[in-house]
């Protein structure tokens, strides 16, 4: 038997075992879904949802669990480097893997070549918010703007931490408002929350999914909404583009579901139509309308370009706000 023939019989054979593998996949054990933020984040809320409908289709318990740290490097390093055997996947996010591709000047992972693409899931809108009583006679954004020129450098706005989607939205609202406000990051959406609570930041552009409740309640004063156009959750929300007279402007997110490089493909495109299909389900979709996000129901090549070319969009977005860290 040749060399070739040799190597040709081996990689058939592992194709082989590997097509046997996925085909008990998943009776072995539970599935973990693991994020890079805690307990209380967007990522996490939205996993735990995920999780009943999804364990229910595969017929195996789904496991939702953190690494949190470094900006959610921390959880997309430990997916990165788990055995690929189709029990362990992250939700990521456009801040896990494209903004942060600039944002850290070294990553211990590749944030394309080290995963396989499994499914996007929602596009996640930032909402600028204010605190009606640290702020009450801000009720617009024109208020808003009126007051930061007039007292530059004077109002403080939140976010969940350096170069998170709040932090660059903030960065690119100012430059485009022509304002000047100070960004104060926290150690995630909780203590943000606290400093908007107690008037230690005036202003923050926060996702939507963790703050609904709150701007239901009045807690918050949505001015303005990052998106292009309105979302249903909040429609008497206006663009920021529209609110600040700001032509063009938006800054949205996504979540999407990521598995560790040479997980067995039958494995990644059984997750991704069992994702789509829970998404375009009415009583999921209403519950993803609900928090104002928007379901991204998506084929894994679809998500491979969406995800390159945000790479590009953040990685300009990153450079001209000047945040970095080491």
């Amino acid at each position: 038997m040749s060399p070739s023939t040799i190597i040709t019989a081996v990689i058939l054979a592992a194709a082989s075992l590997s097509g046997a593998a996925a085909q008990d996949w998943p009776k072995e054990r539970p599935i973990q879904i693991f994020g890079g933020f805690p307990t209380g984040a967007g990522t996490d809320i939205f996993a735990r949802m995920l999780a009943e409908p999804l364990g229910k289709a595969l017929g195996q318990t789904i496991v939702v669990d953190s690494r949190t740290g470094a900006g959610g490097n921390i959880g997309s390093e430990f997916v990165a480097r788990a055995k690929p055997d189709g029990y362990t996947f992250l939700i990521g996010t456009a801040g896990t893997h494209a903004i942060n591709a600039t944002l850290y000047k070294q990553l211990n992972f590749d944030v394309m070549k080290d995963f396989e693409h499994v499914a996007l899931l929602v596009d996640v809108p930032n909402v600028l918010i204010v605190n009606p009583k640290v702020l009450p006679d801000i009720k617009s954004c024109s208020d808003l703007l009126a007051a930061a020129k007039k007292e530059p450098g004077k109002l403080n706005y939140a976010s969940t931490g350096n170069g998170a989607s709040g932090h660059l939205a903030g960065a690119q609202f100012a430059q485009a408002a022509g304002i000047d406000i100070v960004h104060v990051p926290y150690r995630g959406t909780p203590p943000a929350m606290n400093a908007m609570m107690s008037g230690e930041a005036q202003l923050m552009f926060q996702q939507s999914i963790p703050i609904m409740a709150q701007l239901r309640a009045g807690t918050f004063r949505p001015l303005g909404i990052t998106t292009a156009q309105k979302v249903a959750a909040l429609p008497e929300v206006p663009p920021v583009a529209e609110a600040c007279n700001l032509p063009g402007w938006e800054s949205t997110t996504w979540y999407a579901l990521f598995a560790p490089k040479g997980t067995p493909e039958p494995v990644v495109r059984r997750m991704n139509e069992e994702v789509n299909r829970i998404l375009r389900e009415p009583e999921f979709d209403r519950k993803i309308k609900d928090m104002g996000l928007v379901p991204l129901p998506s084929s894994i090549e679809e998500f491979k370009k969406v995800h390159a070319a945000d790479i590009e969009k953040w990685r300009d977005r990153v450079r001209k706000s000047g945040a970095q860290v080491d």
